[in-house]
C-alpha cells in the first residue's frame, strides 16, 4: 500500500510543465527560497513581496512544504494569479503574478 499523494492532501492551483517552470524562474522579478520553512512564514513573505511588485510581475517561491502550495496562493488572494510546479523530488515552485 502506498502513501497519500499530493492530490490527497491539497487542491493545487493549475500546474506548470517543467520547461515552462524553468523559464519562468529565470524571468521572475523575485525568487524566494522557502525550503525548510513552514506556514505561516511563506504566506507572510509572499504577501510582503507581492505588495512591492508592479502589475504583471512575477514572484516565485520555492518550497518543500506541501501545505504552502495551497496556503500561499490563498494568502495572496486576488492580489496574484497562482500556478504551481512539482519537481517530483519534493520541491515545489509557487508562481505568483501580481494582478
Amino acid at each position: 500500500m502506498s502513501g497519500p499523494s499530493l492530490d490527497d492532501v491539497t487542491d493545487s492551483p493549475d500546474e506548470l510543465d517543467d520547461e515552462t517552470a524553468t523559464q519562468l524562474v529565470e524571468e521572475a522579478e523575485v525568487v524566494q527560497d522557502m525550503t525548510g520553512e513552514v506556514c505561516p512564514y511563506p504566506q507572510i513573505e509572499a504577501k510582503k513581496a507581492i505588495q512591492q511588485l508592479n502589475e504583471g510581475e512575477l514572484l516565485v517561491q520555492e518550497t518543500d512544504h506541501v501545505p504552502s502550495t495551497e496556503n500561499v496562493p490563498r494568502a495572496v488572494g486576488d492580489a496574484a494569479e497562482a500556478k504551481v510546479w512539482r519537481s517530483g523530488n519534493g520541491l515545489y515552485r509557487i508562481f505568483l503574478w501580481k494582478q
